[in-house]
C-alpha cells in the first residue's frame, strides 16, 4: 500500500461531484457552502495534479470531458466508501441507533409502511427510519451514490449489483369492475382469460408495469392509452368501468374494498413478485439490515 501523502483532498473531490451533478460552478458552490472563486481554485488544482482537464466550460454550459466522467464516478464511489466508514465508526457500538435512509417503491409504501413503522420502533427505539418513495430507477441510483443506505423494491427489476433480504412473495390478483364477465366468473383465473382483453397498467417506470405487461402481451390482452400514476388511480378507473387490470396481493386488501372491485387470484403457478430489502456490497451496516428485513418480515400483512 502506497503511503505517501495524496496530492488532492477529498473536498475537492467533493467539489468535482457537485459540479458533475448540477453542472454549474455557482450551484456546486452555493451547495458545498464556499464561494464560486474559491470551488474553482480547488478543481483547477486538481486539474493540475491529475494532470486533466475534467470540466469544459465557457460562459454559457459545463460539460464533463470522458476523463472526466471516469475521474467522477470513481470520486462518487470513494465518497461513499469514506462517508461509510465515518458512520460505521459512529456507530460501532449501537449499529442500530441513528438514522437509516430507506427507499421503497410506490407500489408498497401505502400498503406496508402503516405496518412496519410501529414494528421498526418497537424493535428498534434508538433507530430513526427516514423513507424516500420513489420508482425502482430512482431508488437504485441512490442507492449506489450513497444517497441511500437500503431499498425497498422487487427482486424482479433490474438492481444492479446489490445484497438482498428477501421479505416476502407478494402474488397478483385479476381485479374488475363488479359487473365484468371476468369479475363474475368463478375459481381461479388463468392467463390466457386475459386475451383480447382491455387491460390498463401503470405508466412508465414503474417496475410493476413491467411485470404487468409481460403477462398481459404473452396473454395478448389490449393494454389502453391511459396509464395511471399510482394504484389508486387506476384501480378508481377500473372501477369506472375502463377496462382490467392486475394488482399485488398487497394492496387488493385497500384498493378493491374502496372500490367494491371483483378480485380473483391466479392458478398456480400465480405471476408474483419477489419483494426484498437491498443494500450495497461490502456496507458497514449488514448486519443491522439483516435485522431490520428481519423486523419488516414479522411484521407484514398477514391476509
Amino acid at each position: 500500500m502506497n503511503l505517501a501523502p495524496h496530492p488532492f483532498t477529498l473536498r475537492q473531490l467533493q467539489y468535482v461531484v457537485a459540479v458533475a451533478d448540477s453542472l454549474s460552478f455557482r450551484k456546486a458552490a452555493e451547495r458545498c457552502h464556499v464561494s464560486q472563486p474559491s470551488l474553482s481554485a480547488q478543481i483547477a488544482q486538481l486539474e493540475g495534479v491529475l494532470g486533466v482537464q475534467l470540466f469544459e466550460r465557457d460562459q454559457r454550459r459545463v460539460l464533463l470531458t470522458t476523463v472526466g466522467m471516469e475521474v467522477v464516478e470513481r470520486a462518487r464511489r470513494l465518497l461513499v466508501d469514506v462517508e461509510a466508514l465515518t458512520e460505521a465508526a459512529r456507530r460501532a457500538g449501537d449499529p442500530l441507533s441513528g438514522t437509516l435512509r430507506l427507499g421503497v417503491i410506490p407500489t408498497v409504501s401505502p400498503y406496508l409502511l402503516p405496518a412496519v413503522t410501529p414494528a421498526l420502533r418497537k424493535h428498534f427505539p434508538r433507530l430513526t427510519v427516514r423513507w424516500l418513495e420513489d420508482k425502482t430507477e430512482a431508488l437504485t441510483r441512490e442507492l449506489e451514490r450513497g444517497g441511500l443506505d437500503a431499498a425497498l423494491v422487487a427482486l424482479e427489476a433490474e438492481l444492479g449489483d446489490v445484497e438482498s433480504a428477501v421479505l416476502a412473495e407478494d402474488p397478483f390478483f385479476l381485479v374488475t369492475p363488479k359487473d365484468h364477465p371476468l369479475g363474475k366468473k368463478k375459481g381461479e383465473a388463468s392467463p390466457a382469460e386475459l386475451r383480447g382483453q382491455d387491460v390498463l397498467l401503470l405508466d412508465e417506470g414503474h417496475c410493476f408495469r413491467d411485470q404487468a405487461l409481460s403477462l398481459c402481451s404473452k396473454a395478448r390482452a389490449h393494454e389502453l392509452e391511459f396509464r395511471a400514476t399510482s394504484l389508486p388511480t387506476l384501480t378508481q378507473m377500473i372501477a369506472s368501468g375502463a377496462g382490467i387490470t392486475l394488482l399485488p396481493a398487497l394492496a387488493v386488501a385497500t384498493e378493491a374494498k374502496r372500490s367494491e372491485l371483483r378480485v380473483r387470484p391466479f392458478a398456480d403457478p400465480a405471476p408474483k413478485r419477489t419483494l426484498a430489502l437491498i443494500w450495497r456490497k461490502r456496507s458497514p451496516f449488514t448486519e443491522a439490515l439483516k435485522q431490520v428485513a428481519g423486523a419488516m418480515r414479522d411484521a407484514w400483512p398477514r391476509k
